[in-house]
């Protein structure tokens, strides 16, 4: 991917932000399979497009999902998390009563989940640009 095409523009500023999130189903209960899986993809890049952020990439097993993201910057990721969540599994429920008796107690997700921010230059380069920045006298 070129480099260039991560980095995005808004009105006040020019930002490259990308997010890994990792969400588990509750009591890592085997719940989903390859049907279910496609449809939370479409869940989810649906409840991304509504907040503005792209879904670059997503895929799981059966008790947890992993998605790849990028947003701007005006986004909470504590909301799109909560929206992701809530959405997704009100959604599933509905599409797949088959698998609704999986849920714990009408629960799906966890309530904890996973981000790490991601792309860019290591963390050690970033620092070492910043050291070497020409103080004014």
């Amino acid at each position: 991917m070129d480099k260039t095409q991560d980095i995005r523009t808004g009105r006040h500023c020019v930002f490259a932000l990308h997010a890994h999130l990792v969400f588990v189903t509750k009591y890592r209960r085997h719940v989903f399979d390859a049907d279910a899986l496609v449809r939370l993809q479409g869940i989810f890049e649906r409840v991304c497009a509504d907040f503005g952020v792209t879904l670059i990439e997503t895929n799981g097993e059966d008790d947890h999902v992993h998605l790849l993201v990028q947003y701007p910057p005006q986004v909470q990721l504590s909301k799109l998390v909560n929206s992701l969540k809530g959405v997704s599994s009100r959604m599933l429920r509905q599409g797949r009563l088959d698998i609704a008796h999986r849920y714990w107690r009408g629960v799906l997700w966890s309530p904890s989940y996973f981000v790490a921010s991601c792309g860019g230059a290591p963390l050690a380069i970033i620092r070492q640009y910043v050291e070497q920045q020409q103080r004014p006298k």
